[in-house]
């Protein structure tokens, strides 16, 4: 009976029994109940009977062996695979759980090492991750105490690069440890020093670009020429130049380009410190006397002989690299900077060029170079402007605390040096020493993980930050790259 036609029975009952003695209603109401509850077990016996039926039948069924099955299918079977939970931290569980490991940068690009988190090969190039919008400007600092491996590295990148049609300069080389790279890969090294025939002349015309008219060059070239002595003036100095002092150098510069195709230094010495009148009349020696003498040092002082006439060297730029050898003048700081101003006006008017191609800009041992202002200065526009140049600036030097060191705290000098590191989204940090572990952590935005790595690296193996990416590279090099990068010569002969 349905529960439909048993609640219709349970009414009739109910009904049916108003003008019925109320023991005999109570009886029928006892009935009606009881095969109420007959029913109800009934039809749960059924359903109780159906399940037990359907369980048998599914654990009668085999779909698997009892052992799994053979060859491909090995080790499945038809028991629900069960394991038990585990927690811990994900410095332990990365060992274990492979897809922790950074996915890498992609195969465009140089080969540099191996990523000692994933196990995989890692190619890094700044053009190409500018390309990409992963960074937004292609310059990058190198870090690392001595013998980490830094110097192996940016010449594995430059050398490298010159297969990818980029060109290389190395804005100045204090160790002279290039010159035989760029001697090798085709390029040239520019020796200077004192006792060499070698002769500088920064008043060149230097680079002309393609396509550029001849009202357009002569004043690119007298722009570049005044820029230049201004610059070389406060080297020597070690301050800005007064208006006056700025005035006497234009005088003495047009002067001396209007009697001479091709002025040398010694001329404008002499305008200087000899002056006609300006338009107005009232310039007089004593007005550009500082200045006079200052450049006179390049030609008669303790920086002479290497500026005071006609230029031996010429600045190549379609050479495939270009290094700018200082080992025999790096005990004179003054000079180091006087020769990396001129280098730099060299350079700049071949980055003018817009067929120049891509370039990979080096500044090695860079704490000599920032501790001058008109320098720093330079290499401060050369990165705001790489976009534009179209090149990559790379700064090496030892510690990252050396930036702190370049100049008094709220300076320019060093608001020039933060900006340097600033504009540069790829920082490689090689071994630092454990005192230095704070500063970097600081500069740099290191993770808890990241600073305890610092002190323990190995030779060769360097923390790569690019923008907010982090990987762990150790770098590789050929037999070849070995033998001819090897700084370690005269230590271990």
């Amino acid at each position: 009976m349905s529960d439909e036609e048993l609640r219709r029975l349970h009414t009739a009952v109910l009904v049916g029994s108003e003008n019925v003695p109320r023991r005999d209603r109570k009886a029928r109401q006892k009935a009606a109940a009881k095969r109420l509850a007959a029913d109800a077990a009934e039809r749960k016996a059924i359903a109780r009977d159906q399940a037990r039926a359907e369980h048998a039948e599914a654990k009668a069924t085999r779909y698997l062996p009892a052992s799994g099955e053979d060859g491909p299918a090995a080790l499945r079977t038809q028991v629900r695979f069960k394991a038990r939970p585990h927690q811990d931290t994900s410095a332990v569980l990365r060992a274990a759980y492979p897809f922790l490991a950074e996915g890498g940068l992609g195969s465009r690009g140089i080969f540099i090492g191996q990523d000692l988190y994933s196990g995989g090969s890692f190619a890094f190039d700044a053009f190409e991750l500018y390309r990409q919008g992963v960074i937004t400007a292609p310059n990058l600092i190198i870090a690392g105490i001595v013998g980490a491996g830094k110097s192996a590295l940016i010449k594995s990148l430059y050398t490298r690069s010159i297969a990818f049609g980029r060109r290389v300069y190395l804005a100045g080389d204090p160790k002279g440890e290039h010159s035989d790279i760029a001697e090798a890969v085709g390029g040239k090294a520019i020796r200077l020093g004192h006792g060499r025939r070698t002769r500088l002349n920064p008043l060149d015309e230097g680079y002309r670009p393609a396509g550029t008219s001849d009202q357009e060059w002569a004043g690119m070239v007298a722009s570049r020429r005044r820029d230049l002595l201004g610059a070389l003036a406060e080297t020597v100095l070690e301050r800005r130049l007064s208006p006056l002092e700025h005035t006497a150098i234009d005088i003495a510069l047009a002067e001396t380009v209007r009697d001479n195709t091709t002025p040398i230094l010694p001329m404008i010495v002499d305008r200087i410190l000899d002056p006609s009148p300006d338009a107005l009349g009232d310039l007089t020696a004593e007005d550009g006397r500082l200045v006079g003498h200052a450049l006179r040092r390049l030609v008669a002082g303790d920086l002479s002989g290497l500026f005071d006439g006609p230029s031996t060297v010429a600045f190549d730029p379609s050479l495939p690299m270009i290094s700018l050898d200082l080992s025999q003048v790096a005990e004179n700081s003054s000079l180091i900077s006087v020769l990396m101003t001129c280098a730099s006006a060299w350079m700049e008017a071949a980055l003018l060029d817009p067929r120049g191609g891509q370039r990979l800009v080096v500044y090695d041992e860079a704490w000599r170079l920032l501790a001058h202002p008109s320098l720093l200065r330079r290499m401060d526009a050369q990165w705001r402007l790489a976009r534009h140049y179209g090149i990559s600036n790379a700064l090496v030097f030892h510690k990252l605390s050396d930036l702190d060191n370049v100049g008094d705290q709220g300076s320019m000098m060093r608001a020039l040096a933060s900006s340097l590191l600033a504009n540069a989204e790829v920082r490689i940090v090689y071994r630092q020493e454990t005192d230095q572990i704070g500063s970097a952590a600081q500069t740099l935005g290191l993770t808890g993980t990241e600073q305890s790595l610092l002190p323990s690296l190995g030779i060769g193996q360097a923390l790569w930050r690019i923008k907010e990416r982090a990987f762990l590279i150790q770098h590789q090099m050929t037999p070849g790259e070995l033998e001819l990068f090897d700084t370690r010569g005269r230590l271990t002969q």
